[in-house]
């Protein structure tokens, strides 16, 4: 039996890819057990700062580092596990993707407090990567139309993946905001469109039994603004029958709405 020694340690990442596809063959290819295990050992602590260095990119999400990092060493020992030495690519071009697989399935399974659609999640994680090549190609942040292009999406479908980071970690209600105490001390205002929608809805049934110049008549005053005498010479009548109908009309549709409440 032969004891496996460590070697000096690469200084680049060429060096490291080499001398880790070295370890795997020799992992392969030893007949003993301890040989195997020792060189399979020093090809994942040769890669660690690999594993690590994946992790970070999805800090500040709301998993805790030192879990990214566990799950990233999970991703590792799996590409240790499934990489064929033969692969003339290398061992980083096998692992970075398989890391970066087991750190996305993590997310989709235990990082949103606020759970989007899978085809969101699934898209903001393309953004991410194509985001981080574009980065160094281009020297800047890319542009929404930018990640559009290199993915091959709408433009709005980026700005919905982008807009779901803060899925991963909401505002707490207990959160300062400018002009407020706390995010819950500052409720907002009501929506005066809410008072309209509730009275079109309130209405509609009652117009819908009226008949075409009624309907007509009451658009011109209350939508238009026009005086009676103004409706009356519009339709070619007097403003005192403008008058009396709209009073009909009006009381028609006031009993009608009663009578939906009741």
């Amino acid at each position: 039996m032969t004891q496996h020694e460590p070697r000096p340690t690469p200084s680049t990442n060429a060096e490291r890819d080499q001398r880790t596809v070295e370890l795997l063959l020799e992992a392969r290819e030893a007949s003993d057990p301890v040989d195997r295990l020792a060189a399979r050992e020093e090809a994942i602590e040769l890669n660690l700062p690999l594993a690590r260095y994946l992790a970070s990119r999805y800090q500040r999400r709301g998993i805790p580092n030192d879990d990214l990092e566990q799950v990233a060493c999970v991703g590792l020992m799996k590409a240790i596990k499934g990489f064929s030495p033969e692969r003339t690519n290398g061992f980083a071009a096998y692992a970075i993707p398989t890391i970066r697989g087991e750190l996305r399935r993590h997310f989709r399974d235990a990082g949103w407090t606020v759970r989007p659609p899978r085809r969101v999640q699934e898209l903001q994680a393309r953004v991410r990567a194509v985001e981080a090549e574009l980065v160094q190609t281009l020297q800047r942040t890319p542009t929404a139309v930018e990640l559009a292009d290199s993915i091959g999406v709408e433009i709005d479908d980026i700005l919905e993946a982008t807009s779901v980071d803060s899925c991963y970690t909401p505002n707490s209600l207990d959160a300062p905001v400018p002009g407020s105490d706390t995010v819950s001390s500052d409720p907002g205002s009501v929506d005066p469109a809410f008072a309209r929608t509730e009275a079109r809805l309130i209405l509609e049934p009652a117009l819908r039994t009226l008949g075409d110049r009624d309907r007509r008549i009451l658009e011109m005053r209350f939508t238009e603004g026009l005086t009676q005498q103004q409706i009356g010479d519009e339709i070619g009548i007097s403003q005192m029958q403008v008058s009396r109908i709209l009073s009909r009309v009006l009381g028609t549709m006031r009993e009608s709405i009663v009578g939906e409440a009741a």
